[in-house]
């Protein structure tokens, strides 16, 4: 039977291709207030490689990403008074130059936007009117010295080096990103599994486009276009 193409689907975002967020943990960002906190605990998220780490601040606790090292017990600092130290969060303008940061915000107080995958970080390039930072992408960006970025290196850099051993492991995984599952060929199939298969090399062998009223079972390929009124 005809169907939508997959971007077409994955675009609406609906059913598989939905994230799963009532079962996300909650809103990592940046906290909206400065002083000292101390993880009280590592979690993982569904959906999600890099770790969190649940921080209290006083009666506060919030969600951020867990820099490459990070322990239960560690004492992080808010605020632009704090030392340059793996996992504590200041403004741009007052990390120096060389330093590698991740979590960076695209406008002062949004809680962070860019550089929030496992095993990246940026660096601080220059310091001025506006802070330039070396993206992992390769690209120079300026931001204003008053946003906010955690210092270090995103954890679970090292998930590609294990192997996922089996097809059904790397199918849940990808479920829960809300990402599509690899797919068959149909050209790559046997003759009586599809009508695309056979054949002494992949090919369709047939006409790809198919009528709108083709019975299940042929309905495959490009399905013909709607029917419309001629204009003059």
């Amino acid at each position: 039977m005809g169907k939508r193409l997959i971007v077409q689907r994955r675009g609406r975002g609906f059913g598989r291709y939905r994230s799963p967020a009532h079962q996300h943990l909650g809103e990592v960002r940046h906290p909206p207030t400065t002083g000292r906190g101390e993880i009280v605990e590592i979690l993982h998220e569904r959906g999600r490689i890099a770790p969190l780490a649940r921080v209290r601040i006083g009666p506060i606790e919030h969600l951020q990403i867990a820099h490459d090292g990070a322990t239960v017990g560690q004492q992080l600092s808010y605020g632009s008074g704090g030392e340059i130290a793996a996992g504590n969060t200041m403004e741009l303008g007052s990390i120096p130059e060389g330093t590698m940061i991740y979590n960076i915000e695209s406008q002062p107080g949004d809680g962070g936007k860019f550089v929030r995958s496992s095993g990246n970080a940026a660096t601080v390039v220059s310091q001025g009117a506006r802070t330039t930072i070396l993206l992992p992408s390769g690209r120079f960006r300026d931001f204003h010295p008053r946003c906010r970025a955690t210092i270090g290196l995103i954890a679970g850099g090292g998930h590609v080096e294990k192997p996922f051993a089996k097809s059904g492991k790397k199918f849940h995984a990808y479920t829960s990103r809300a990402k599509a599952y690899f797919k068959v060929r149909g050209v790559a199939m046997n003759p009586v599994s599809h009508p695309h298969g056979g054949g002494s090399h992949q090919h369709v062998g047939t006409q790809s486009s198919v009528g709108r009223n083709t019975p299940p079972g042929r309905k495959v390929g490009r399905l013909a276009p709607k029917r419309r009124p001629k204009t003059r």
